[in-house]
C-alpha cells in the first residue's frame, strides 16, 4: 500500500512516521515553505515530500487528508482530480459530518471512503491508543486493508458504522470535556492567580484538573475550535452544560440547600449507579502529581465544574461510560475524577457544603460561571476566530507551565491507566 498524507502538521507527522516505521511506502506534503524542513526532519525514514497535494494523490492508493477542518474543502478541491481509480480516501478531522459531505461533493462516486479519528494527541504514538475507524462506502476487501493497516501499528481499533454516531460521542468525549477545562483555565486567568498557588486547588482531584487544563492549552486552538463549532451535536451538549452550571450556581448563591442536594443526588444516582463498571482512580497517584507547595494546607472546593458535568449527563440522558469506547485521555480523566467525587460520600458532602455556604470560594465559582457562559456563547454563535482568540489569551497566561503540564499529565495518564 502506497500511503499519501496531505497535511504534515503535528498529527500528520505522527502517522507518517508510524506508517514508515511499519514498512509502508509513504509520501506527503504540507505548505510549500515547510518542504525543506520536513525533508530534513523525515529523511531518515525515506519519506518523499512534495509541494502539492495533487502530486501526493497521484502516487497513492491510500490518501489521507490531515488538515484543519475549516480548510479541508479547499485542499480536497485542489487535489481531487489527481486521485487514482480505486484509491481509498480517508480524513483525520475530528468532526466527520462536514468531512464526509466534502468527500461526497468532490470525489468520484465509486471512490472508497473509509475514514478514521485518532483519539489521542501528537504527544502519543499510535501504539496502544484508541482509533475510530468508520466505513462510509467501500468493498469488504478495501475495508479489511484499512483495518489491517491500523492493526499493524498496534492501535486499539473501535469500529463505527456511522459517522453520526461518531460525532455524537465526540461531542461528549471531546467538545464538552474541553469546554469544562477551558472554562477552568479562563476562570483562573480572570481571577488573576495560578491554581497551584491557591489552597483551594491542592487536592488530588484538583491536581488532575490543573494538569489536564495545562495539557489542553498546550496544543493548538484550531483543533478545539473545529471540534466544538463544526460538530453539529456539540452545540446542544455545550448549551446543556452551560445551563446545568447556571442553574446549580443560582441554587448555590440562593443557598437553596434542599433543591441543590436533590438535584446533585439525582444526577449521581443516574450516572454512577451500582451496575456501572467504574474506573476507580487511585487517590495516591492523583496526589503525587502536584504543582503546589507541599507545605500548603488544602481547603475544601465546591467542584462546580464536575457537579455541572454530571448534571448535564443526567439531563441529556448520556451514559458517559458507554462513550469510553472512544475515549480520549482528558475525557477519561474527567470521568474518573467525577466518579471519584460522586462515589466518595464524605467528599461529595464536603463539596456540597462548600458550594452552598463557603463564601471564600464563591468568587472563584463566579469566575467559572462567567467563563462557561463566554465559551458557550462563542460556540453557540459559531465564532471560530473568537474561539481561537479566547483560547490563545488563556494559553499566554499559562505559557510558563504548559510544557511541564504536558509532561506531568502524560505521566499521570500512564500511571492511572496502569493502576
Amino acid at each position: 500500500m502506497n500511503i499519501g498524507i496531505i497535511g504534515l502538521g503535528d498529527m500528520g507527522k505522527v502517522y507518517t512516521r508510524a506508517f514508515a516505521k511499519a514498512g509502508y511506502t509513504v509520501c506527503g506534503c504540507d505548505l510549500p515553505h515547510n518542504r525543506q524542513r520536513l525533508e530534513e526532519e523525515l529523511a531518515h525514514l525515506s519519506i518523499s515530500i512534495y509541494d502539492d497535494g495533487a502530486d501526493v494523490a497521484a502516487k497513492s492508493n491510500l490518501l489521507i487528508y490531515s488538515v484543519e477542518a475549516e480548510k479541508l474543502e479547499q485542499v480536497v478541491a485542489q487535489s481531487c482530480k489527481a486521485i487514482r481509480a480505486n484509491t481509498i480516501v480517508a480524513g483525520q478531522t475530528s468532526v466527520k459530518q462536514p468531512e464526509i459531505n466534502i468527500f461526497e461533493r468532490y470525489l468520484e462516486t465509486d471512490t472508497p471512503i473509509i475514514t478514521f479519528h485518532a483519539m489521542h494527541g501528537p504527544g502519543f504514538e499510535p501504539r496502544g491508543q484508541k482509533l475510530i475507524l468508520i466505513r462510509h462506502r467501500s468493498s469488504n476487501s478495501d475495508y479489511k486493508r484499512m483495518y489491517d493497516l491500523f492493526k499493524s501499528l498496534g492501535t486499539d481499533i473501535v469500529e463505527l458504522t456511522d459517522y453520526h454516531q461518531h460525532d455524537k460521542i465526540v461531542a461528549d468525549t471531546q467538545a464538552v470535556t474541553h469546554v469544562g477545562f477551558e472554562s477552568m483555565g479562563t476562570a483562573w486567568k480572570a481571577a488573576g492567580f495560578f491554581p497551584w498557588d491557591n489552597a483551594s486547588y491542592t487536592g488530588g482531584i484538583d491536581n488532575v484538573k490543573i494538569l489536564t487544563t495545562l495539557r489542553i492549552f498546550g496544543y493548538k486552538a484550531h483543533v478545539y475550535a473545529g471540534l466544538a463549532i463544526l460538530n453539529p451535536y456539540a452545540r446542544e451538549q455545550v448549551k446543556r452544560y452551560a445551563l446545568s452550571e447556571s442553574e446549580l450556581f443560582k441554587l448555590m448563591i440562593m443557598e437553596e440547600a434542599d433543591a441543590f442536594k436533590k438535584r446533585v443526588y439525582a444526577a449521581r444516582d443516574f450516572v454512577f449507579h451500582e451496575s456501572r463498571k467504574l474506573i476507580m482512580f487511585n487517590d495516591k497517584v492523583m496526589k503525587d502529581f502536584s504543582l503546589s507547595d507541599p507545605a500548603m494546607h488544602p481547603k475544601p472546593n465546591s467542584h462546580l465544574s464536575l457537579l455541572s458535568m454530571v448534571d448535564a449527563w443526567y439531563h441529556l440522558g448520556v451514559n458517559p461510560y458507554d462513550n469510553l469506547i472512544a475515549q480520549t485521555p482528558p475525557f477519561r480523566l474527567r470521568l474518573g475524577i467525577a466518579e471519584y467525587l460522586f462515589k466518595n460520600e464524605a467528599l461529595l458532602e464536603e463539596s456540597i457544603e462548600t458550594a452552598l455556604y463557603d463564601k471564600s470560594i464563591r468568587g472563584d465559582d463566579l469566575e467559572f460561571h462567567s467563563a462557561v457562559r463566554e465559551w458557550s456563547s462563542i460556540i453557540g454563535y459559531g465564532d471560530m476566530e473568537g474561539y481561537k482568540k479566547h483560547f490563545n489569551d488563556v494559553q499566554t497566561f499559562f505559557a510558563g507551565r504548559l510544557e511541564e503540564g504536558k509532561k506531568q499529565s502524560a505521566e499521570l495518564i500512564k500511571r492511572l491507566m496502569m493502576d
